[in-house]
């Protein structure tokens, strides 16, 4: 996928745990793991502006686009 998620990198300079997180934006251990690890197929944006809120941090510092990726997907598909 050429979205990657980098919540890891975040919680881990904000010295934060996943848990710590879960408790703060209400959203279950389970969801923020499966985004973390970049399984998630979509984020709603109410979820998004509580992380951003609680992580004191933009959209952009949890999310990247990666155009090699994106390069990789076509040239498989021909």
């Amino acid at each position: 996928m050429s979205i990657r998620v980098t919540l890891d990198r975040v919680l881990l300079d904000r010295r934060m745990s996943l848990t710590e997180l879960s408790d703060r934006v209400g959203v279950t251990l389970a969801n923020l793991s499966i985004l973390k690890t970049g399984k998630a197929k979509a984020v709603r944006f109410s979820t998004l502006e509580a992380l951003c809120r609680e992580l004191d941090c933009q959209p952009a510092d949890l999310l990247a686009y990666d155009t090699e990726d994106d390069e990789e997907a076509k040239t498989a598909a021909e």
